[in-house]
C-alpha cells in the first residue's frame, strides 16, 4: 500500500509527511511517498493533497505540472482511490473559488469558496488557531473524533456549501465555518490534521485504514 502526498510547491509537506509516516507505522498502512510525479500518483493506493496560500496560486501550480491534474482525476474518479484534501487542498474540491479571481476547482464537492465574514466584526480574519469541531454527520474517517475535539485552523476563506449533506463537520467563528467535507471516496479538512494533535492524528490514522 502506498499513500502519496502530492508535492506541487503549495503545501506544508514536512510536518504533514512526518505525521502521516508516524500513523502509517502505527496502523501498518505501508509507505508514505511525497511526489509530484503523475506516473507514481496514477498508481497510488491513497492520495493526499495539501495546500497553503491562495486558491488561484495553488491551482496554477498544480495545473502547471504536466499530467498531474489528469492523474489525480483518473485516480479519484475512475479508480475511486481514497482522497484527502487539506486546507486549500480541501477548498480545491469545490466547484469554484473567489479568492482574488474566480477559479475553478475539481468540482467534486458541491460548494464555493468565499471569504470568511464573522457576524462579530471584532473577530480577526484570518481565522487562526484552535477551534472546537461540531460533527454534523458520521463518517469512517471521523471514528474516535467527537464534537468538542480541537483542530488547528489557519485560513481566511471557507467552503460555502450548496449541499449541506456533504458537510461532515463545522466550527463556530461567529458564524458557521465548514471544517470537514466528504462524499464517496473523497474527504477534505479545512484545518491541518498534522497540526491538530490527537484528533488530527486520529483522523490521519482513520484515513490510512479507510476502504470506501
Amino acid at each position: 500500500m502506498t499513500t502519496v502526498l502530492i508535492d506541487y510547491d503549495s503545501g506544508n509537506l514536512h510536518s504533514a509527511q512526518k505525521a502521516f509516516e508516524r500513523m502509517a507505522i502505527e496502523t501498518n498502512a505501508g509507505a508514505i511517498v511525497v511526489t509530484g510525479d503523475p506516473d507514481i500518483i496514477a498508481k497510488a493506493d491513497r492520495i493526499v493533497l495539501p495546500g497553503d496560500g491562495a486558491f488561484p496560486h495553488c491551482q496554477a501550480e498544480l495545473q502547471g505540472i504536466s499530467g498531474l491534474a489528469d492523474a489525480i482525476r483518473e485516480s479519484v474518479e475512475v479508480r475511486a482511490v481514497p482522497f484527502l484534501g487539506i486546507c486549500v487542498g480541501m477548498q480545491m474540491l469545490a466547484i469554484k473559488g473567489y479568492e482574488h479571481e474566480k477559479t475553478p476547482g475539481f468540482g467534486w464537492i458541491n460548494g464555493e469558496v468565499h471569504k470568511i465574514r464573522p457576524t462579530n466584526l471584532a473577530l480577526p480574519v484570518p481565522h487562526m488557531g484552535w477551534n472546537d469541531l461540531v460533527i454534523d454527520a458520521p463518517h469512517p474517517v471521523l471514528k474516535g473524533i467527537k464534537t468538542g475535539d480541537h483542530a488547528y485552523f489557519v485560513h481566511s476563506w471557507q467552503m460555502v456549501m450548496w449541499d449541506v449533506g456533504q458537510r461532515l463537520a463545522h466550527c463556530d467563528y461567529s458564524g458557521s465555518v465548514t471544517a470537514i467535507v466528504g462524499r464517496d471516496n473523497i474527504i477534505g479538512t479545512q484545518f491541518h490534521p498534522e497540526k491538530s494533535q490527537s484528533s488530527g492524528l486520529q483522523l490521519i490514522a482513520n484515513f490510512l485504514q479507510w476502504a470506501p
